[in-house]
């Protein structure tokens, strides 16, 4: 009998759950949402590859490159914690999901972005030297 009075209540009153595809989803300051990467304030330091759970992150100095696997991140904010140079940061927005075009392209099961540092300036580099 329990169970068909709380049946009953759910015909009269709100659902409790929220209807996430009919309607957005709110999102608030603390809301986690994906990984965004400035990759002009990066020194190559590796911290934020040492200390991720979940190895999505992978930093090579050689190349200068900065590669982030989707699929293996699990939006803990550890790494952004730990950048000291704030190259790291949470956007609230969720980012989509790869597609099968889009993994059979890469040729990986999983979804990786990679971000190349861009060359500083020899112009600025010159002045430094003077």
């Amino acid at each position: 009998m329990k169970m068909l009075k709380t049946i009953t209540k759910q015909f009269v009153k709100k659902p409790v759950t929220t209807r996430f595809p009919a309607e957005p989803a709110k999102r608030f300051d603390a809301t986690r949402g994906k990984l965004v990467f400035d990759p002009s304030k990066c020194t190559s330091c590796t911290i934020c590859q040492k200390r991720c759970p979940s190895q999505a992150i992978v930093v090579d100095k050689a190349a200068k490159t900065w590669t982030v696997d989707r699929f293996r991140c699990i939006i803990c904010g550890s790494c952004i914690d730990l950048c000291k140079f704030k190259a790291l940061s949470m956007d609230t927005a969720y980012s989509a999901a790869a597609t099968p075009a889009e993994r059979e392209a890469s040729g990986k099961e999983t979804f990786a972005i990679t971000y190349v540092k861009p060359e500083k300036p020899k112009a600025a580099a010159e002045k430094k030297t003077e």
